[in-house]
């Protein structure tokens, strides 16, 4: 049986029901004593970013082969854990990474013209014609150059933007120049995050972080809501240490706290840059690829874990 304990589905997942069994409850994820029962005899369980897949859940499922992640973040998923067990962990990386790359831009002019608040404006009867700012020709800095950075790069080759990053991990940049943190964050005009959730990267976007960017930069995240002290951004955008910020992810999700809601030159977003007709239906061609291969003895392409080949 393949369990679905969150919103997934598509065509693809409709075809794969004619082969196998699927249960499919949205909201199966906020009932962990239900989600444990019905994990007793699932062989692959599909996830996006609320299931909180612990050793203690993976352990309650003698009969799983396969984890299959509807996106790119691993920080709900015990990797060690499905390794030690003998579960593969499939997902869909860079799949998504245009459709996280387009919001980036899209977050980012909306900003620097005021679309949103100029919007307001207009409809509340007001003709404010005040100067935007271009992104053409600025310096544009990625926080993480994996699939989202990457896709972000290359789309701005068409803005005549300079473009640096920062990644510890990565050796050499196409379409960017690989600088230090502190340099990246004091260069940039535009700040991008692409960074997900580790001890080394929460809280990393602080105020002693925040007071050494430009004061008319602009801030987007599309990684991790963690990876921002949102008590000292939310500072930083009152006392003008920066100029505006877009945020796609939070800390918690949804918020629990009023952090931003009296901004205007705030934009938030629920955590959709990943999520296009388009990508969400790759996604799915994958990981019905994938859930398919687990359950007949293939290896998966798309494992992230050190088991590539369902036990």
């Amino acid at each position: 049986m393949i369990l679905i304990s969150e919103d997934v589905w598509s065509e693809d997942f409709a075809s794969l029901q004619k082969r196998f069994p699927i249960t499919h409850e949205p909201d199966l994820w906020n009932r962990r004593e239900d989600l444990k029962k019905a994990l007793g005899s699932a062989q692959a369980l599909v996830v996006r970013n609320r299931t909180q897949v612990t050793r203690e859940l993976i352990e309650s499922a003698p009969n799983l082969k396969v984890i299959a992640r509807a996106g790119v973040g691993l920080d709900n998923i015990d990797i060690k854990a499905a390794d030690e067990l003998g579960v593969v962990v499939s997902a869909a990386l860079g799949i998504n990474a245009v459709a996280v790359a387009e919001l980036t831009l899209g977050l980012a002019l909306a900003l620097a013209r005021s679309i949103v608040d100029r919007d307001k404006s207009t409809r509340a009867g007001n003709w404010n014609r005040a100067a935007g700012t271009e992104i053409s020709g600025k310096t544009w800095g990625l926080l993480g150059f994996g699939a989202t950075g990457k896709a972000v790069a290359k789309l701005l080759s068409g803005f005549n933007c300079e473009v640096i990053a920062y990644d510890p991990f990565v050796k050499s940049a196409e379409n960017a120049k690989l600088l230090s943190l502190d340099e990246v964050i004091a260069k940039s005009d535009l700040l991008s995050i692409h960074l997900p959730a580790t001890k080394e990267t929460t809280g990393l976007i602080n105020r002693e972080l925040l007071a050494k960017m430009k004061p008319s930069a602009i801030l987007v995240n599309v990684g991790r809501g963690e990876v921002i002290n949102e008590r000292d951004l939310e500072a930083a955008l009152n006392e003008k240490l920066i100029a505006a910020a877009a945020l796609d992810v939070r800390a918690s999700e949804p918020p629990k706290d009023d952090f931003f809601k009296g901004l205007s030159n705030v934009i938030l977003t629920p955590h959709i840059a990943g999520i296009t007709n388009e990508s969400q239906a790759a996604i799915n061609r994958v990981l019905v690829s994938e859930i398919e291969a687990a359950l007949t003895g293939a290896p998966q392409q798309y494992a992230v874990g050190a088991v590539k080949k369902a036990k």
